[in-house]
C-alpha cells in the first residue's frame, strides 16, 4: 500500500516522520504547493524513505490524479479544504484521514458515508490530538463505565518557558487558534446539544510543579462529534483548552475589539481583515520556535455495577529536541499516522465516514502511543 500526505508544515512532517519509522507503507509521499516548504521539511526528513511533490489542493485535477495512485490520503492542510478532498477520496476510492477541528466541515464530511461505504473506502476525520485522542479517550471511558454522568475533556499545548504578553508560543496555524477562540464551544447537557461562547467558563486545573496551576476556558472544536455520538450514553460534556494564568482574558481583549472580524478594510490600495492582520501580527510577535508541552486532563465519572467510579487520562508530552519536533506534532501528528496504519494493516475494517470515537479501538492505540514514548497515565478510584 502507498500513502500520501497533504500539506509540508509541521503537522505533515511529523506524520511522514512516524509512517516511515512505523508503517509498512511501500511508498510514502509528502505534498505541498510552496517550495520553500516543502524544501524545509526535505531537510527535516533526511536519511528517511519519504519523497516529496509539488501539488496544489486547490487544483481538483491534480489530486484527482494523485488520490488514483495510493491507498491512503492523509490530509495535513487547512481544514476549509478537507471536504473538497473527501469527495475526491470518495470518489477516487481512496481511504482519507484527515486533522478536522471545524464542526461544520466535518458534518458535511459526515454526509459522505453513504457513499463512503458503497465505494468500500474510509474516512476518518478528527484524527489528532483533540479532536482525535481525546474522542478515543471517551470512547474507552464509555466502554468502561456501564453508565457516565460526565466528561470533562482539558487539553492545551503550552511553552515550557513561557513568556508575556501572552504566555503562548504558535505550535499550528494562528488561523486555526483564532478559530477555537471565536466559533461557539459545543456542550452536551442532559441529551441536549448546546452552543456556549468560546473564551468563558474560566476554570483553575492543577498539574504537577513546573506547571501548577493554569486556566482552562470553553473553546470550540476538541470535542466535535463528540456530543452527537454519545447523546444518549453520556449525561455532561465539554472541552476546554488549557493555558497559563490570564492568557484568556488578556487575548479576549483582542477579540472583543474585534481583531478577529473577517470583514476587509481598506487603507489606501491596501485591503485586510482584522482576522488577516491578526494573524500576521501573531505570526510575528509571538514566539514560533522553543521547547513545548502538551498538557492533557480527561476526566469521566460515572458507575459500573451500581459503584460510582472516577476515571483520569493524563498526559504530559514534551518536545523531541533530538528530533527537533515539537510535543504538539507528537501529539497531533502521531495519531493520525496511527489511525492511518490501521487502515493499512487491516485494523479498521468498517466503511464509511466514522469519526475516532467510532471506530478506533482504544488499547491498541494506547499501545500504539506508548510505543513513542506519548506514556498516558490511567487513574481509578471508586467515589
Amino acid at each position: 500500500m502507498d500513502v500520501l500526505i497533504l500539506g509540508a508544515g509541521m503537522m505533515g512532517r511529523a506524520i511522514a516522520y512516524d509512517l516511515n519509522n512505523f508503517s509498512h507503507f511501500q511508498i510514502i509521499t509528502l505534498c505541498d504547493n510552496d517550495k520553500k516548504t516543502l524544501a524545509t521539511a526535505k531537510q527535516f526528513l533526511k536519511g528517511t524513505n519519504v519523497k516529496t511533490s509539488i501539488l496544489n489542493v486547490a487544483h481538483t485535477d491534480e489530486v484527482k490524479k494523485k488520490f488514483h495512485g495510493v491507498d491512503v490520503a492523509i490530509s495535513a492542510v487547512p481544514y476549509r479544504y478537507n471536504y473538497r478532498l473527501a469527495t475526491i477520496a470518495v470518489e477516487t476510492k481512496t481511504h482519507f484521514v484527515d486533522l478536522g477541528g471545524n464542526n461544520d466541515i466535518v458534518a458535511q464530511e459526515r454526509r459522505l458515508h453513504q457513499k463512503a461505504k458503497k465505494n468500500g473506502v474510509l474516512l476518518i476525520p478528527d484524527s489528532g490530538l483533540a479532536p482525535g485522542l481525546v474522542s478515543i479517550i471517551t470512547h474507552d471511558i464509555v466502554n468502561t463505565l456501564d453508565t457516565v454522568d460526565s466528561v470533562k475533556i482539558r487539553v492545551g499545548g503550552v511553552p515550557v518557558n513561557p513568556k508575556p504578553p501572552l504566555h503562548y508560543q504558535i505550535v499550528f496555524s494562528p488561523y486555526g487558534l483564532i478559530n477555537e477562540y471565536v466559533e461557539d464551544a459545543v456542550v452536551l447537557d442532559s441529551g441536549k446539544i448546546l452552543k456556549k461562547e468560546s473564551m468563558t467558563e474560566v476554570e483553575t486545573i492543577k498539574f504537577p510543579q513546573p506547571f501548577g496551576t493554569m486556566e482552562a476556558f470553553l473553546t470550540s472544536g476538541g470535542c466535535s462529534t463528540l456530543p452527537s455520538t454519545y447523546k444518549n450514553t453520556i449525561t455532561y460534556l465539554d472541552y476546554k483548552t488549557i493555558r497559563y494564568p490570564g492568557h484568556c482574558e488578556t487575548i479576549k481583549v483582542l477579540l472583543d475589539l474585534g481583531f478577529a472580524d473577517e470583514t476587509p478594510l481598506c487603507r489606501g490600495n491596501q485591503t485586510m481583515t482584522p482576522r488577516d492582520f491578526l494573524a500576521a501580527m501573531l505570526r510575528k510577535n509571538i514566539p514560533t520556535q522553543g521547547d513545548d508541552v502538551v498538557l492533557l486532563k480527561v476526566t469521566g465519572k460515572g458507575t459500573r455495577n451500581g459503584k460510582k467510579y472516577c476515571r483520569t487520562y493524563t498526559l504530559i508530552d514534551y518536545c523531541d529536541t533530538v528530533h527537533h519536533i515539537s510535543a504538539m506534532m507528537r501529539t497531533t501528528g502521531y495519531p493520525v499516522s496511527i489511525t492511518a496504519q490501521m487502515i493499512e494493516n487491516g485494523t479498521l475494517k468498517k466503511r464509511g465516514v466514522l469519526c475516532p470515537e467510532e471506530i478506533i479501538p482504544p488499547a491498541p492505540f494506547f499501545k500504539e502511543l506508548k510505543k513513542r514514548d506519548i506514556s498516558l497515565a490511567i487513574h481509578e478510584r471508586s467515589e
